[in-house]
């Protein structure tokens, strides 16, 4: 991990504000030679070497176009390569299905994007499984069990070959909020991350959460679960209740994602603004602020040219 984000992430007042691109396929596929010629112009943000070439070669797991199964039986499609997968179908439609759904035996250490909360829906499609926590079935807490102790068995296993912090990341935010509601999250998923985090820390070493959707009313509660940075959307949360949850009401360090809703549809000046306001609202000497970008190919690039400007500015801010 970048040494300004661990310093950010452990508020040991970083000389530079962290700031970090990704990129999704399709824009690579999308864009070619263009993107190859942007990459160029913008070596701080992209891998030496990347080109439209070599990510179209490297193409793998779910951004591949396809259909494939994964270890607990869930069948992932995808039509569009260099997008995400999807699951379409679900191993256990049916609540008995849970009692005989055998845990994997693979042992590799992988703990991919949806490994706990979303692994629900996976499991049991998104109808099926909000019924099961609207009525706290005895069902439910048997396959939280069971994802869970597998989630266990990777940490375990990846934790010897892990560096000083360890990412995780399921998306437990809507567009307006908590599918389950804060209540039954706290008391069904949160006892889950706070044992994964615990195994996490007991090895000496830290965790940083991206999360989709809108979670500022859990943040607190993933502070507590161990959670030492999280990864917030601006546009799902909104700006007011970020400064609010992680500055005035406590102090939690956070790699914003900044406004990608927005990408395709803003103007450069707007990007810009998008970037100052963010930094200027959130910046402390201190630390605990990060800014990410995730570029897909519905961005023009003559946007992305001024946010990434807008980021390379967004560096040397002091407050």
């Amino acid at each position: 991990m970048d040494s300004m984000l661990m310093r950010a992430m452990t508020w040991d007042s970083p000389p530079q504000l962290p700031v970090s691109v990704a990129t999704l396929p399709a824009l690579w596929l999308h864009h070619g030679e263009e993107m190859n010629r942007f990459a160029r112009e913008y070596p701080d943000f992209f891998p030496a070497g990347q080109t439209a070439q070599s990510v179209e070669q490297g193409i793998s797991g779910r951004y591949q176009a396809g259909e494939f199964t994964d270890e607990w039986g869930c069948v992932w499609r995808n039509q569009n390569a260099g997008m995400d997968a999807y699951v379409v179908g679900h191993p256990v439609p049916e609540r008995e299905d849970i009692l005989t759904l055998e845990i994997p035996q693979n042992r590799d250490g992988s703990l991919p994007h949806g490994f706990m909360y979303l692994r629900l829906l996976d499991l049991r499609g998104f109808e099926e499984a909000m019924m099961d926590f609207a009525e706290e079935c005895d069902e439910l807490q048997l396959l939280i069990d069971k994802v869970l102790a597998y989630n266990c068995t990777q940490i375990a296993c990846a934790l010897p070959r892990a560096g000083e912090c360890m990412v995780f990341g399921d998306d437990l935010g809507m567009q307006t909020g908590l599918a389950i509601g804060a209540e039954k999250w706290r008391k069904y998923m949160k006892p889950c991350f706070t044992k994964m985090y615990n195994m996490v820390h007991g090895a000496g070493k830290l965790v940083y959460m991206h999360t989709d959707g809108c979670i500022h009313e859990i943040m607190p509660d993933l502070q507590q679960c161990g959670v030492n940075m999280i990864n917030p959307q601006f546009r799902a949360n909104g700006l007011e209740n970020l400064v609010r949850v992680c500055r005035r009401e406590g102090k939690i360090a956070i790699n914003l994602d900044l406004d990608r809703q927005s990408f395709p549809f803003a103007t450069p000046s707007q990007l810009q603004e998008h970037v100052r306001e963010c930094v200027e609202a959130l910046y402390l000497p201190a630390g605990g602020l990060g800014l990410s970008v995730e570029l897909n190919y519905d961005i023009p690039l003559q946007s992305a040219a001024a946010l990434l400007d807008a980021l390379r500015a967004a560096k040397g801010y002091q407050g």
